[in-house]
């Protein structure tokens, strides 16, 4: 570890002393074991002159190994206002290297954060920034939606570069992220999180180590930016192409496909397979991500002839039909091509 803190109460006796506990509606579980949040800080691999983001801090377990490691500048965000004392706590002994922000991470501008001046070309090495955290399990797979959406426009934190992440997830979550073709645990997230990052298991906590224990297994999940992400289309074409096929995952990828269209389009949808050279009678899970990115493809270009059709949703009913404009009496497949 590179930095020393002063001498200070454990974890555990700040939660006492403070009177914390976890709030079970915000889905809270606390790691107060200084040798597991140092574990956890190690699988960071901080280098000195870091600046990082930890989301959802807590009693500051994490935010402690952090100070105790190279890290130039360490920032929480904690929703929380009651463990904003215990943080500040904190601050104080970390000679300035702590900053604690109170608001919830879904909304605030992480990208302000950062210093601007190390952001590094999206394309060259990742920037010396990290955003890390043990999340809820309540809504770590909504932050991790949104947080790959900013990946794949590069806003956000990701205007700095290829900041990449370290967070828990439950485990059978950080197993459907992790998936290979032909797993039970493929889904939509297996493709927006590995046609955007380099996807990288670390290790697994124990349920027991957290206070309260959960009934379930944690891991910790480091994913990296990728240079150039293997379906190169927008987020909003990938997320809908894989969410409305992945919707039927026991059923051919031709009845989940048969719902990206409108009914008066519905020939489109032997085209979407005969023009991306997919088999329509494969099952979702059984598609390989160049298959995934030819049909990503094929439905852009639909897109793009037909304006209106990304918005087309079946569940709504307003969006099904498609103003008659968009929507031509015969098909020239030829142009499609």
């Amino acid at each position: 570890m590179g930095s020393r803190l002063p001498p200070m109460p454990k974890i555990s006796e700040i939660v006492k002393l403070y009177k914390l506990s976890a709030t079970k509606k915000l889905s809270q579980n606390f790691l107060l074991d200084m040798n597991v949040c140092h574990k956890f800080v190690q699988c960071i691999s901080v280098t000195r002159g870091t600046h990082i983001c930890e989301i959802g801090p807590g009693p500051g377990g994490i935010t402690r190994a952090l100070l105790e490691s190279d890290a130039l500048k360490v920032h929480v965000i904690e929703k929380d206002p009651r463990f904003i004392p215990p943080l500040e706590i904190l601050k104080a002994a970390s000679g300035g290297r702590l900053d604690v922000h109170l608001g919830d991470a879904q909304k605030y501008d992480i990208a302000s954060i950062f210093p601007s001046n190390y952001a590094r070309p999206w394309l060259r090495n990742i920037p010396s920034m990290n955003i890390v955290g043990n999340l809820p399990f309540n809504v770590s797979l909504g932050l991790l939606l949104q947080w790959l959406k900013q990946i794949s426009n590069r806003s956000g934190p990701w205007q700095h570069g290829r900041i990449p992440l370290t967070l828990t997830f439950q485990h059978e979550v950080a197993e459907r992220l992790l998936a290979n073709r032909n797993s039970p645990h493929r889904c939509r997230m297996t493709i927006m999180c590995q046609h955007l990052c380099k996807v990288r298991y670390r290790y697994r906590i124990p349920g027991k180590v957290f206070v309260p224990p959960p009934k379930v297994h944690t891991a910790v999940v480091y994913l990296e930016p990728l240079r150039i992400p293997l379906i190169n289309q927008p987020f909003s074409v990938v997320e809908k192409v894989t969410a409305t096929i992945f919707h039927y995952r026991q059923k051919y990828i031709k009845r989940g496909a048969q719902d990206l269209f409108p009914p008066s389009m519905e020939g489109l949808v032997d085209e979407l397979f005969k023009l991306s050279d997919v088999d329509p009678t494969h099952r979702s899970f059984s598609l390989t991500m160049e298959e995934w990115g030819r049909l990503c493809d094929t439905y852009a270009d639909f897109c793009n002839e037909y304006p209106g059709l990304l918005d087309y949703n079946y569940r709504d009913p307003s969006t099904r039909h498609l103003p008659e404009k968009t929507v031509p009496f015969s098909l020239n497949v030829a142009d499609l091509k």
